[in-house]
């Protein structure tokens, strides 16, 4: 069973959705996508590493094509993806420059990589609601990334919202 989950950051979204992971089966799969580029990051993957120490998963790193994870994974296992966030930036911005049909691209691939491995957990970063407005390339990250939320929304089958640690269900139920 396919489950997003989004809600600002800071949240518990990593906790609960390794927990949802945990409940779906065995092997377990924890697709990091985070590429640190600063300590913030590094301390943001050292707390996660932390968190999910002793839980079971084999962590897959995969910043960018994540089809690619598939092909080192059995896709009958429990799948948890952190974040499409980060998955998102990986892919819109590199040294090459900045790629404006990342979001479509990867919005396919994930709709793809459930089509291919239902017992996947996905987690985003709900930051596109806020009134302020930013500039050009910040507005259309935060586009592309509510446009991915969006299909994942329509494909998976729980769709939660986390918020100070409470859950929402937008869509099917808590899968625990």
């Amino acid at each position: 069973m396919s489950t997003f989950i989004s809600g600002g950051c800071k949240n518990g979204k990593s906790f609960f959705a390794q927990r949802i992971a945990k409940a779906g089966g065995t092997p377990l799969y924890y697709i990091a996508t985070m590429i640190p580029r600063d300590g913030e990051d590094e301390e943001r993957i050292r707390r996660h590493r932390n968190e999910r120490a002793g839980w079971g998963f084999e962590t897959l790193e995969c910043g960018r094509d994540i089809l690619a994870c598939l092909s080192r994974a059995d896709p009958r296992g429990a799948f948890l993806l952190d974040s499409v966030t980060a998955l998102l930036s990986n892919e819109m911005f590199d040294a090459s420059g900045v790629h404006p049909r990342a979001a479509q691209k990867i919005a396919c691939e994930l709709a793809e990589f459930v089509r291919r491995a239902p017992n996947t957990v996905l987690v985003s970063d709900f930051i596109y609601s806020d009134a302020a407005i930013y500039d050009p390339l910040t507005e259309a990250y935060r586009a592309g990334l509510a446009h991915i939320d969006r299909r994942l929304a329509r494909c998976c089958d729980n769709v939660l919202e986390v918020v100070s640690g409470q859950i929402i269900v937008h869509k099917g139920g808590v899968p625990l």
